[in-house]
């Protein structure tokens, strides 16, 4: 019998499979599909203080091995989320959830954490300074070590959950940025969020997405996203939640190997709303192939010798 238990700053999940953000919605949409409970957790909307409408349409495109969208964090705002959404959640996910959070300013960060870090259901607060589909939003925070260290640092006073940085790959030095949130409070890192691409239609020879660029997702990144989680779990002493184009539960024991304590499944959602419970499923005959008893056992195990 093999354990797939993960230990995620000091909350036990089922398994380490978690729904990334923006992709799984507030959840409830999914229990309609299948029981959520079986996955360890998912990261719900991000959610920022104020509703947002979004970017304009058209939001996505279609690529090769993946997408591109340019969402802009649409979402009702946080009071909505607390009054609204969680309660509808709670009817169906009785685990702990991760909550995802945007903002424009540091003030902002700070509030909406205040808030969500008041609800019982939340488990950790998934700190997002990595969209990079905002003007003047997350990507001014998330390319800058400073900046970045200064929303974990503002946010770790009020919070009394488990602090959770989700950075950017569409930086040069990830590893610096890392060391800084870990060095400013943040009980964790999940990394990483859309690259910055972008489609033109040949017709038209216009871009695609109205925003002109956008965040880029599914299988095509998934080699990058393995080497900023290895990077970074070398460099780090606080748990990895590894992201980006994992879509199998051979990826998600890639993704632990490289130093990924829970992996969050992000674009696959968007093309079989069924994946994350199949790889679940999958989980336990992938590791009596490769010989693994203990999912906990083989954290940053491609590091050893």
């Amino acid at each position: 019998m093999v354990n797939t238990k993960v230990d995620l700053c000091g909350i036990t999940l089922d398994n380490p499979v978690m729904a990334a953000s923006g992709t799984f919605g507030y959840g409830y949409e999914f229990a309609e599909l299948y029981d959520i409970n079986m996955l360890g957790t998912f990261s719900f909307k991000g959610t920022t203080l104020e509703p947002r409408f979004g970017n304009p349409t058209p939001r996505i495109a279609e690529c090769r091995e993946g997408l591109i969208n340019s969402i802009g964090l649409q979402n009702p705002g946080v009071d909505k989320v607390i009054e609204e959404e969680l309660p509808k959640l709670a009817k169906c996910l009785h685990k702990k959830v991760m909550a995802n959070i945007g903002g424009f300013s540091v003030s902002e960060y700070v509030e909406v954490s205040r808030r969500l870090d008041g609800c019982e259901q939340v488990g950790w607060l998934e700190i997002n300074v990595s969209c990079p589909n905002v003007h003047g939003g997350g990507i001014a925070f998330g390319t800058d070590a400073a900046a970045a260290a200064e929303v974990v640092a503002a946010v770790r006073e009020v919070a009394t959950k488990p602090v959770i940085v989700k950075l950017s790959p569409n930086v040069t030095d990830i590893v610096s940025i890392a060391r800084a949130c870990e060095k400013a409070g943040a009980d964790g890192i999940s990394l990483i969020n859309t690259m910055l691409g972008m489609r033109i239609d040949l017709k038209t020879k216009r871009p695609i997405v109205a925003n002109t660029m956008g965040g880029f997702s599914g299988p095509a990144v998934f080699p990058v996203a393995l080497r900023m989680v290895y990077q970074v779990f070398e460099s780090v002493d606080i748990p990895v939640v590894g992201i980006g184009g994992v879509s199998s539960a051979e990826d998600v024991i890639e993704m632990m190997l490289a130093g990924a304590t829970a992996v969050q499944v992000g674009a696959a959602n968007l093309v079989n709303p069924y994946v994350c419970r199949e790889i679940v499923e999958d989980l336990p005959a992938v590791m009596n192939k490769y010989g693994i008893d203990d999912l906990s056992s083989i954290i940053g195990g491609a590091h050893n010798g």
